[in-house]
């Protein structure tokens, strides 16, 4: 052995350290095993693995006896709700009083694989579920029984349906063929919540059912069992992660509706514990894979379906469990879902909205305090507070009911957005940093790395984004108006899920594909006091045709001043380079080499943004993007119809090359 390393003797059969080189180097050694133990821990099964079924079943409430909130004969319980909130629910379940419960023809069904349209449908079904929810809050409420027979109404019309899911959500193919196959039930996003909506009916209100008739509790737990239960215990889902991939929002979210159906209207508690055992399983197949730093790369807009969707299951358990998961809450992953929402907000009115998301701000704001108070973050508590809005209709869901009893303390509570000065999430490849921590005032930049297989995927390794004071002035579109093209083979036909209609280059003719092969490799971030530097190798994302050796993107933030964007080329040939540049206000190309960006402050007030490039070597031109077609509608009404695309096309392109653009304020 080395005299670096030390040297070991041997000593009545005992093996002793001699040098204390030796010693730091053990020492060193059982640190990282520790620390490797702790990080394969947070991989492995953190909620299924924590209890056997047989403790499961020891500190599960039962059926009979649990209540997660306060049952209708409890008046006095039901005086510690927020009035403002159940006043709303009333005045709301009062305009709907004589709601005629529609049935949804087959030939509503069928207009998402005959013309791609898929909202005409889910308006129907998605509104007699509003309407139910909040009818069930009402009549809670006021226990008075003038909303007992619409309720009925609607509960006997929603099992009546010959599915609880949506016509998007059916498979493809002439099996189905835009129809439901009655005889073979399959869960989807929005049969697992109608379940839920009708399990708190029958929580809150089966008494009186059972007045009127046995048959409509019986009724309830036949279709959640025959449409719910049974299919999630027998039959295999992709959203499960049973097969091996990795499951988006859908896994979360369906199973806190399932979780809230079982808990709720199960009697047979082996059967209830073993259907909550395997909520456990599902979850961690969502939760085992996730990346450490929290990040959601569907982005912010599905965050509350998929993060904030895991911790509504984790509350769930709580109540369920005598608190039994609170452990959960100190897993720094699990905290780091939490964070990601506030850490990714651009500014009072937007958020980071990479792939589908909305650049629009979409929280619960009680959730949210909820779930950062739970792990222990004010920041997140402070956050959520920040978007409080008091007397909201309240609802027959877990987020909602929650709320009705924390609205004295949301009141009360610090109202401040956190607004970070700089971002990272090394595992989503997601930077971004703004002028000043706390406020929105000056720049903000966020780019992104990653691959062309993230959840609701746009092609945009590479892409960044530049605002300022706020508000957004060099873009990420999003997503539109979803149809049958959305999630089909031809996504990436849809212009805006293209990386020519993001900041990004078109190599000889050729955009970036979609694909887990499709990266970006050597990304690398430092930060300084004055400037932030994020930098990529984006050629990876592009397929082979676009003959390109490395895209090497540089992005500089001068905090106060500008964004510099360096891409340097290395290409096996020179056919045709165009870099695009979106935005959401008129541009004007002043004179060669500058153009000004008329920008509107959130007051209204006009500032012009020049963006300066080489003339000799680019020809900028900008045209507007014509919104004509169904999907372009979510666009128009996200965005309005001012939507710019800037294209610089190179005049004489070279094999090795170096492009720049600088962002500054006029």
């Amino acid at each position: 052995m080395s005299k670096e390393m030390g040297t070991l003797k041997v000593k009545t059969g005992k093996i002793y350290i001699k040098t204390i080189n030796m010693r730091k180097i053990i020492v060193s050694i059982i640190v990282l095993l520790h620390i490797s133990s702790n990080l394969f821990a947070q991989k492995e099964n953190l909620l299924s693995s924590k209890y056997s079924v047989t403790e499961l079943k020891q500190i599960l409430v039962s059926q009979a006896e649990w209540t997660p909130f306060p049952r209708l004969s409890d008046r006095e319980g039901w005086a510690k709700a927020d009035k403002g909130m159940l006043q709303a629910c009333i005045e709301s379940a009062e305009s709907s009083i004589d709601y005629d419960w529609p049935t949804i023809p087959a030939t509503l069904s069928l207009l998402f694989v005959r013309t791609g349209n898929r909202s005409q449908y889910e308006s129907v079904s998605f509104k007699k579920r509003n309407v139910l929810a909040t009818m069930i809050i009402a009549e809670v409420a006021e226990n008075k029984g003038r909303f007992i027979d619409p309720i009925i109404n609607g509960i006997w019309s929603i099992c009546e349906e010959s599915w609880w899911g949506v016509p998007a959500h059916l498979p493809g193919g002439k099996q189905y063929a835009g129809l439901m196959d009655i005889s073979q039930p399959f869960i989807d996003l929005f049969a697992a919540e109608t379940g839920k909506v009708l399990a708190w009916a029958d929580y809150f209100l089966g008494d009186k059912f059972d007045a009127v008739s046995p048959q409509i509790r019986k009724r309830i737990y036949n279709e959640i069992t025959y449409r719910l239960l049974d299919p999630f215990m027998k039959r295999d889902h992709w959203w499960t992660g049973k097969n091996g991939s990795i499951p988006n929002n859908w896994n979360p979210w369906i199973c806190s509706n399932l979780l809230n159906t079982v808990l709720l209207v199960e009697k047979d508690e082996q059967k209830r514990v073993d259907i909550v055992a395997e909520i456990l399983t599902v979850l961690d197949n969502f939760f085992n894979p996730y990346p450490q730093d929290g990040g959601c790369d569907e982005g912010p807009g599905y965050w509350n379906a998929a993060g904030a969707a895991l911790y509504d299951n984790i509350v769930l358990l709580n109540f369920a469990c005598n608190e039994a998961f609170r452990y959960v809450y100190e897993n720094e992953k699990f905290r780091n879902m939490g964070r990601y929402i506030y850490l990714v907000q651009t500014g009072e009115t937007y958020v980071l909205n990479f792939a589908d998301a909305s650049h629009l701000i979409n929280v619960n704001p009680d959730m949210v305090y909820r779930f950062g108070k739970d792990i222990g973050d004010r920041d997140m508590m402070d956050f959520g507070a920040f978007y409080h809005k008091p007397d909201v209709a309240a609802s027959a869901g877990i987020r909602s009911l929650c709320a009705l009893f924390i609205q004295d303390e949301l009141r009360n509570a610090t109202k401040r957005l956190p607004l970070p000065q700089d971002v990272w999430f090394p595992d989503l490849q997601v930077a971004a940093a703004r002028d000043r921590q706390g406020t929105d005032e000056g720049f903000y930049f966020a780019i992104k790395g990653g691959h062309n297989n993230e959840s609701h995927n746009h092609n945009d390794i590479g892409n960044y984004v530049v605002f300022y004071d706020g508000q957004p002035l060099l873009i990420d579109v999003g997503s539109g108006k979803y149809t049958a093209r959305t999630f089909s083979s031809k996504r990436y036909d849809i212009w805006f899920n293209r990386s020519d209609f993001h900041n990004l280059p078109t190599i000889n003719g050729k955009t970036q594909q979609p694909g887990r092969k499709f990266e970006a490799v050597d990304v690398n971030r430092r930060t300084g006091k004055s400037s932030v530097v994020f930098s990529l190798d984006i050629a990876k994302a592009y397929p082979k045709e676009a003959a390109v050796n490395s895209w090497k993107r540089t992005l500089t933030f001068n905090r106060g001043k500008s964004v510099v964007i360096k891409d340097v080329a290395d290409l096996q040939k020179a056919d045709a380079i165009t870099q695009h540049i979106m935005t959401c206000y008129p541009v004007e190309i002043t004179k060669p080499g500058c153009l000004t960006v008329h920008y509107q402050s959130k007051n209204g007030n006009s500032t012009d943004f020049i963006i300066t490039y080489n003339p000799k070597q680019m020809k900028a031109e900008v045209e507007k993007v014509i919104l004509s077609t169904e999907e372009d509608e979510g666009i128009r009404s996200k965005w309005g119809d001012r939507i710019y695309r800037i294209n610089f096309n190179a005049i004489a392109p070279k094999l090795k090359d170096t492009y720049l653009f600088e962002i500054k304020k006029k």
